[in-house]
């Protein structure tokens, strides 16, 4: 069955000031996961208790490319010992862009990694792997092409996919049974063209349709993201919250 969770790069601002309150917070409002985006210096048995307290699961963490490079195995051990189980390359600089035969390979090397571990790596998408050609065919075809399924798994950010001009239900088809993983978020293009995320219901992306395709594609989770955060971003939450628990009772697949 799938669940719902929040990327906590959401809330990064009360994660700063209040780590422990603000999962809480997170917990009561009835998201049933988080995605880590950092730890904010806590160590893994403080972050196992709030885990505990709370009833959240650690859905995975966002880990940047640079750093399983540098340290690897150290963030395997942190994230296997929270029970945390998808390791997630979350973005790729600009400097890093024009390389993709070599970014690949590193993918190889993660996902050998993970395995060892019993976790798995997945690739988290923006709009510029959708944008940008890699062989012949958008990037983010040829990674998943490229690296086996066995190595790494699929986290689609719908929204970004949407926002590259992209149909993210044909994402969904195409990686059904390679996808555990999708972000679901909401987005209006401003006047200059230039992407604002925004509460789920208050934007332009077909995220019911996108949900509905997502449970049944068997996505383990439905990850609630927004970038930026206009007002309060705990408002924000309760507000993409809200609008679930209406998709639900109006009929939606999710059971919340």
């Amino acid at each position: 069955m799938t669940k719902l969770g929040l990327q906590l790069y959401t809330v990064r601002d009360h994660l700063e000031r209040d780590f422990e309150g603000t999962l809480r917070k997170v917990a009561e409002l009835g998201y049933q996961g988080v995605e880590f985006a950092g730890f904010y210096g806590r160590t893994v048995e403080q972050v196992q208790e709030i885990l505990r307290e709370t009833g959240l699961t650690a859905i995975g963490a966002h880990t940047p490319y640079t750093r399983l490079k540098e340290a690897i195995d150290e963030e395997l051990a942190f994230n296997k010992a929270i029970g945390s189980r998808y390791i997630i390359v979350p973005y790729l600089a600009e400097e890093d862009r024009n390389r993709w035969s070599e970014i690949i390979e590193d993918l190889k090397i993660f996902g050998e990694k993970c395995k060892e571990e019993d976790l798995v790596l997945c690739y988290h998408n923006h709009d510029f792997e959708l944008t940008l050609q890699h062989d012949g065919k958008p990037v983010l075809d040829a990674i998943y092409e490229q690296v086996p399924e066995h190595l790494l798994q699929v986290e689609l950010d719908s929204c970004w996919v949407a926002f590259a001009g992209a149909n993210p239900l044909d994402y969904i088809a195409t990686y059904k049974g390679r996808l555990p993983l999708v972000h679901w978020k909401d987005v209006v293009k401003k006047a200059d063209g230039s992407p604002d995320t925004v509460e789920l219901g208050r934007g332009e992306i077909a995220i019911t349709e996108i949900g509905d395709a997502a449970i049944d594609a068997g996505v383990e989770w439905l990850i609630v993201e927004q970038d930026h955060c206009a007002g309060d971003s705990l408002t924000s939450i309760q507000t993409s919250m809200e609008w679930v628990r209406d998709y639900a009772q109006k009929g939606g697949k999710l059971h919340v």
